[in-house]
Formats: C-alpha cells, sequence, structure tokens
C-alpha cells in the first residue's frame, strides 16, 4: 500500500509498505479521508510525542472496515467509521479521573503508533465510531471537533444571557473557524473571529461569523467587551493579550498550541480584581459522537473549512514546506 512515511527526525516521504495485518480486537479500515494538523509537523520534527520512527502519521481519519480480528463482535465488514485516535492506559489517575487525554502514557494513531496516511490502517474496534451516511471528508472533521468541544466544556462554557453573549477567537485558520462555529453550534448569539489576513476574514463572514482585524483600532475599542476570548494561533502574545478584550467576570481559553518554550506575561492582580478565568485544553476524544452529531446538523458550513482534496503524494508538500498559501484551510488526502 502507499503511505506517507517519517523515517526519521525531520525526513517524510511516501512509500510502499506492507498491508497491516490485522491483530485481535482490531480492524482493517481502507482510509477514506485523512485530515492534515499541525501536531503531524510537530511530530515529524520531535517536537511532539516520543519521536518514534518510523511513523505512518495523521490521526484524523475516517474510512470502511475491511476487515476485523476473529475475537470481535458487534463491527460489520463493511461499516463507515472514523477513528478516536488517543490511546490512554485507563489506569494512571488521570484516567480514572475522566481525564483520559492527560494520561500519564498516552498512545495515540499518528504520534505513537502508525496512523492515517496510508491506503489502510489497523485500528482498535474499541476506537472507531460508524458515522452511517455521513461524508467521509466531513467525518474526518470529527475528531478537531472533540477536541474544540472539549476545550469548551474545559472552560464551563454556558451560553445565554446568564453565561456568554458574545465570544472572540483569535485566529480565522480552520482549528479558530471550528472553534468560531462551535461556538455558534453551542448557542452564542455573537462570535468574532480575529485574524490579520483579509482573505481569511472574508471566508469567515461567507460562514456566519462577524470579523475584525487583529491589532485594528476598531478591535482595540472593545476592549473588556467580550465574555469569552479564545487563541487558536498559538502565537504566545495573541495568548498575552486576550486578557485585554475578556469582561470582567469572563473566561479566557488557551486552545492553539504554542511553542513550550514561549512564555506570557501577565498581572496576577488584574486576574483577582476583574475575577478572570483562565482555561487551558488538551485534545480529548470522547465528544466525537457528539462532534458528530454537530458535522451532520452544520454539514455545509464544516464542509466549506475543507480546502484541499487530494492524492496522498499531494499531500506530502503541505507536511515538508516551510510556507503554505493563506488561504488554505483543511488539507486532506481524500479518495472518491
Amino acid at each position: 500500500m502507499e503511505a506517507i512515511c517519517y523515517t526519521e527526525k525531520g525526513v517524510a516521504v511516501t512509500k510502499r509498505l506492507p498491508v497491516p495485518e490485522v491483530r485481535p480486537g482490531h480492524a482493517l479500515v481502507r482510509v477514506r479521508a485523512a485530515g492534515l494538523c499541525h501536531t503531524d509537523i510537530d511530530v515529524l520534527h520531535g517536537r511532539y510525542g516520543e519521536g518514534r520512527f518510523p511513523l505512518v502519521p495523521c490521526h484524523e481519519f475516517a474510512g470502511v472496515v475491511e476487515a476485523v480480528a476473529g475475537d470481535v463482535s458487534g463491527l460489520a465488514v463493511g461499516a463507515k467509521v472514523v477513528v478516536d485516535p488517543n490511546l490512554p492506559c485507563g489506569e494512571c489517575r488521570a484516567c480514572l479521573k475522566g481525564l483520559s487525554n492527560l494520561c500519564r502514557d498516552l498512545k495515540a494513531y499518528g504520534v505513537t503508533e502508525n496512523g492515517g496516511f496510508a491506503e489502510y490502517s489497523v485500528v482498535r474496534t474499541d476506537h472507531l465510531h460508524e458515522i452511517g451516511d455521513l461524508d467521509f471528508n466531513l467525518a474526518a472533521l470529527a475528531e478537531p471537533l472533540a477536541c474544540v468541544l472539549n476545550g469548551l466544556g474545559s472552560a464551563g462554557l454556558r451560553a445565554g444571557p446568564a453565561g456568554t453573549e458574545n465570544a472572540l477567537v483569535f485566529g480565522a485558520g480552520p482549528i479558530g473557524l471550528l472553534l468560531a462555529l462551535s461556538l455558534k453550534a453551542e448557542g452564542v448569539p455573537s462570535v468574532t473571529v480575529a485574524d490579520i489576513n483579509e482573505g481569511r476574514l472574508a471566508f469567515a463572514e461567507k460562514l456566519g461569523l462577524e470579523t475584525a482585524v487583529s491589532g485594528s483600532p476598531a478591535l482595540a475599542a472593545r476592549r473588556h467587551d467580550f465574555d469569552f476570548v479564545a487563541d487558536a494561533t498559538g502565537i504566545a502574545r495573541v495568548v498575552e493579550g486576550m486578557i485585554d478584550f475578556v469582561t470582567d467576570g469572563g473566561t479566557v481559553l488557551v486552545f492553539g498550541v504554542c511553542a513550550p518554550d514561549q512564555r506570557i506575561s501577565i498581572a496576577p492582580f488584574e486576574i483577582f480584581r476583574r475575577q478572570i478565568r483562565f482555561a487551558g485544553s488538551h485534545s480529548l476524544n470522547r465528544n466525537i459522537p457528539k462532534a458528530l452529531a454537530i458535522l451532520k446538523r452544520d454539514e455545509s458550513a464544516m464542509a466549506a473549512l475543507v480546502s484541499h482534496r487530494l492524492p496522498l503524494g499531494e499531500v506530502l508538500p503541505f507536511i515538508i514546506s516551510k510556507s503554505v498559501d493563506p488561504a488554505t484551510m483543511k488539507v486532506q488526502f481524500s479518495i472518491d
């Protein structure tokens, strides 16, 4: 089978690999859609995970069950499925508290185990969710959308007059837009997306979102105006500045992935005096069923986030290139 393979740190190629054998408790999935995440790039360069090489990357993928192990029941060949990639130990304190994303020995497809950038992948059957008639490309958005929903849960989001009536999301890339659309789906009446790229902002407006230019006088005039402010840029100075936009008693969500060595400076007195809540969020995929329901309900808006549906070999340049067109949204390996 054809696959993208990280042969060593910093080296990604397409190559032929054997179709993996089905192990007990597993199914062989023929991949039909698989999305590129910035985490895949971080894995390649040893900035995330254990640095296991060789590795087939990608943790956002959907496909068709081609075969199941003899000890598996309740999953039929031909089922259309999406993958929950996280593989927690189930025994550590974090797992027992329901925070399996914070497992002390967390593994994941596409990070420590071969993932979705291949024609076939072997996956534990208890990590497969059936998608019914949902389009594979949409289903491949379930994993990042589930992570977004975990972020909103971590922040204790409550929409409405007694909670969040308006929100500001920094970053109009695919994750920022997923976050903004999820805020709308959760009932927040007014959601604004801020970015420096006017093309991305125009795209956000087509999705029914309000927009603002980051650093503009118009946005600066809305100091202390938003009940909920989230970062989806992964830029430390943006995270540092979010406190200027959140209202007293509001919530700040750090969702973008900043480099581990980056630091911010915020006055603790400001957090105390204004009773501001800070929340962080790491990927948690138990929300995949809810994510699938949102994808089915808001199909047209969510589908618009996929800007590239490509053969496997054409995905590789987006992994290894240092410059990507700002108009690019979600890039997917896709088989019609």
